[in-house]
């Protein structure tokens, strides 16, 4: 969140340790939920002694920064994107690497093992392919360790099995991702750099200072490929985002979830937005957001400078969880006015943790004048409460 705050994979830590300490090399990790759901214990503790966590402004510096903070319990790098072949075939994609730190700095000690690790990976690999609705879900498990997952900064690349983002120019990503009968090859170029939200890049989510992420987007990235589904290939083109958190951090008991919203319009403009909500029904006043104009200059948004408002919804068929399926979302000092509907209204991801993310489709005016553009939004907490587990 924040980017949202993908932390929900702190619930299913405790089963990447039980694999790990049974001694699972990984040979079999495509949809791994079946593990996990017999394996997570839904009381589990966050313990954060020990580690560095975001409490305050700090430099964030390129591109040290884009690689891994191990000194922090949590990390994610989190690619989507909204993709069109020439003909007018949509699709929307995930790709999100996180990193969990299995034990404090100070408690490590070295391991003579190429096997022996203090990090483990988690991979979600998504496709949404608008013309036959569907939503296809991938997840896998590593640790890392023998050069099966990890992340580096010169040049910056993060992994998991052949499943990777890596740089190959200044500003110039390859991201590649096989699963099943499907295959997605991307070049990505970044064309505005590096978004700090919130205050210079620290996000706060919660009134303790620690209950914080730093918080790093590239928010327009062009992107040209192929998608790979069976025998069949489509070119394709369009436009990516990335975020990049990391923290040692857990959400409050009274916060039960957060709706989170990438925006990229046609005027070259983009918009972040998330809110955190909280047992009662209300919106958590550290819900906040992004406005980064077509020059790309920002602006930092607080909780009552944007409104977010829920028409339809959508009940799951999987999880019987109903998860809001249409928004207008105002700015009031940009004079943004936006509608925003699900390419595919099952985007439901079943995996260690039951959430919905997936590719939206937006109308809208600015100042009066239309504009339209695409994103991704992500749901957590309909399913069960987040709370405590953040």
């Amino acid at each position: 969140m924040g980017k949202k705050s993908k932390y929900f994979w702190l619930t299913g830590i405790l089963t990447v340790i039980v694999i790990l300490v049974i001694g699972w090399k990984g040979t079999s990790r495509n949809q791994s939920s079946d593990i996990s759901a017999k394996l997570i214990a839904p009381t589990a503790q966050v313990l954060i002694e020990g580690y560095d966590r975001a409490e305050g402004p700090k430099p964030i510096l390129f591109p040290d920064d884009q690689g891994p903070h191990p000194d922090y319990q949590t990390e994610w790098w989190y690619y989507t994107g909204n993709l069109d072949t020439p003909d007018g075939h949509h699709f929307g994609y995930q790709l999100t690497f996180f990193r969990r730190a299995l034990l404090p700095p100070d408690q490590i000690t070295p391991r003579s093992s190429d096997w022996g690790t203090t990090q483990v990976y988690l991979a979600h690999f998504a496709l949404t392919n608008v013309a036959d609705q569907s939503h296809t879900v991938f997840e896998r498990l590593e640790r890392g360790a023998a050069g099966l997952a990890g992340a580096q900064v010169n040049p910056f690349q993060v992994w998991l099995d052949d499943w990777n983002v890596q740089q190959i120019d200044p500003g110039v990503y390859k991201l590649s991702a096989t699963a099943g009968d499907i295959q997605l090859k991307l070049k990505l170029v970044d064309e505005k750099g590096p978004v700090l939200h919130g205050d210079q890049g620290y996000s706060q989510k919660g009134p303790d200072p620690g209950n914080a992420s730093y918080y790093v987007s590239l928010t327009r990235l062009a992107t040209d490929g192929s998608i790979m589904i069976g025998e069949r290939t489509f070119p394709v083109s369009g436009y990516g985002w990335m975020d990049h958190e990391w923290s040692t951090s857990a959400l409050t008991s009274n916060q039960v979830g957060w709706d989170w919203f990438s925006i990229q319009l046609d005027n070259d403009s983009e918009l972040m937005v998330f809110q955190i909500r909280q047992a009662d029904g209300s919106i958590d006043p550290y819900s906040s957001g992004t406005w980064i104009a077509p020059d790309g200059s920002t602006k930092h948004l607080n909780k009552d400078d944007f409104s977010i408002e829920v028409g339809n919804t959508w009940t799951s068929p999987h999880t019987r969880a109903k998860y809001p399926s249409s928004w207008k979302i105002a700015v009031p000092s940009e004079d943004l006015n936006l509608e925003i509907l699900p390419y595919v209204a099952d985007q439901e991801l079943n995996v260690t943790y039951n959430y919905w993310e997936g590719a939206v489709k937006i109308t809208g005016t600015q100042a009066g004048r239309s504009v339209k553009g695409n994103g991704y939004v992500e749901l957590t907490g309909y399913a069960g409460s987040m709370g405590g587990e953040f």
